[in-house]
């Protein structure tokens, strides 16, 4: 029954605000021409106070990824064409190609099931564009996946993965940023030790888990003081009615944001008193930039209760991937089986969330693999999410990944 309540309590909640934030969103607009027509400085004020207020809350509804059309790295206008290639229940496989391209190396880019959506990645697709033809996992709500699609779990994930390579066929370079990093070597693993022709040329792991013992982060160390059963009991609850998914056990990603965002607390407040600062300044582009980052934060998915319980258990918890001990569908993961790709790693040296050492793990698992092939990046000066968006990505990284992959093409 306390599971049933919490996410009911907060739809309802959610349903009230949605009219509030709703409201403050049109007068802030109203306001705002207001302003334009008579210079009076306390519309504009008014105007930035309730723009902050209508992004107070949160959507469960996937943002655009708004690529119809843009310039490259390299300044060169191009349109896009979108399409689904494959579609399960829980996966909308999603491609992205330059309209005219050809031959362009093809890069399966797989997004974490993390409480956002895969536009968390709208930094890193575009980027990614200039060079290569971009697969990208648009994982799907699970609120909105009935009861009788099954369940979806680890193992789930990481054959979703061995599916998509099927699907799409050599050559392809798998991508994997932050979470996934561990089900992409999973993947990788188990076609390997298969000979499977569709294993990928290369693999590229971003700022993820493979081994969250060496260097803890406050992340990591949250994962470890509960035992699993406390995360089950307190975080886990069920997708109420009338959504598609009702009765569907879910880690809801308002629970995932509210961790994130209690973690930053003063941070967050103090981008929202910028954005006020700018937009009364008249700065239109930069509070632009901060509204529409939280208009991406803030809209969250929810993740179905196995596929969360064993990623905090195996990874966090258990440590099972670098101890050999991980399975998927009964079958060993043994990742000196991976010889055939070439592999990059890639860390952020202010990272507190994946901690330095913790990607590059993946490293000594592929015992195997000619030293040739391996190749490592530490990126001085950035965090997390700078390791694949923003400057420091587009201008560092990015070239390391763009040559790793024509040299593994």
């Amino acid at each position: 029954m306390q599971q049933s309540m919490i996410y009911a309590v907060y739809d309802l909640l959610e349903r009230q605000t949605d009219l509030v934030r709703g409201w403050a969103a049109a007068m802030s607009e109203y306001a705002g021409h207001l302003h334009d027509w008579t210079g009076m400085p306390l519309l504009r004020d008014l105007s930035a106070t309730l723009e902050v207020g209508s992004l107070m809350g949160l959507s469960h509804e996937r943002p655009e990824f708004g690529l119809n059309a843009f310039h490259d790295l390299h300044g060169t206008p191009w349109q896009i064409e979108t399409d689904i290639v494959h579609h399960t229940p829980f996966l909308n496989l999603v491609r992205f190609r330059k309209l005219g391209s050809q031959g362009e190396p093809r890069v399966l880019l797989v997004a974490p099931m993390s409480g956002h959506f895969a536009t968390l990645l709208n930094g890193t697709l575009k980027t990614l564009l200039a060079d290569h033809e971009v697969y990208l996992t648009d994982w799907l709500n699970a609120r909105d996946i009935p009861t009788e699609a099954g369940r979806f779990g680890f193992d789930e994930y990481v054959l979703h993965l061995v599916e998509c390579l099927r699907h799409l066929g050599p050559p392809v370079h798998l991508m994997g940023v932050c979470q996934p990093t561990v089900a992409c070597l999973a993947a990788t693993a188990l076609m390997a030790a298969e000979h499977d022709p569709c294993e990928p040329a290369s693999l590229i792991l971003m700022a993820g888990p493979i081994d969250t013992r060496l260097s803890p982060t406050r992340v990591n160390e949250l994962a470890k003081e509960k035992p699993i059963e406390w995360f089950e009991q307190n975080l886990v609850s069920i997708v109420p009615m009338p959504h598609a998914g009702a009765g569907r056990r879910v880690y809801p990603g308002f629970i995932q944001l509210s961790a994130f965002m209690s973690m930053n607390r003063e941070r967050h407040i103090q981008s929202f008193r910028t954005l006020r600062e700018l937009r009364i300044a008249g700065e239109s582009q930069r509070a632009d930039a901060i509204r529409d980052f939280y208009r991406e934060y803030f809209a969250v998915m929810d993740l179905p209760a196995e596929f969360y319980l064993e990623t905090v258990r195996s990874i966090f918890q258990d440590h099972d991937l670098p101890l050999g001990q991980l399975s998927v569908d009964g079958r060993p993961v043994d990742c000196s089986a991976i010889r055939k790709p070439f592999l990059l790693t890639i860390e952020g040296e202010r990272d507190d969330i994946c901690g330095i050492g913790q990607t590059l793990a993946a490293q000594d698992l592929c015992s195997r693999m000619p030293i040739y092939k391996k190749t490592h990046h530490l990126q001085a000066g950035v965090g997390h999410y700078g390791v694949f968006s923003g400057k420091r990505w587009e201008r560092r990284i990015y070239p390391v990944v763009r040559e790793f992959i024509q040299s593994a093409q």
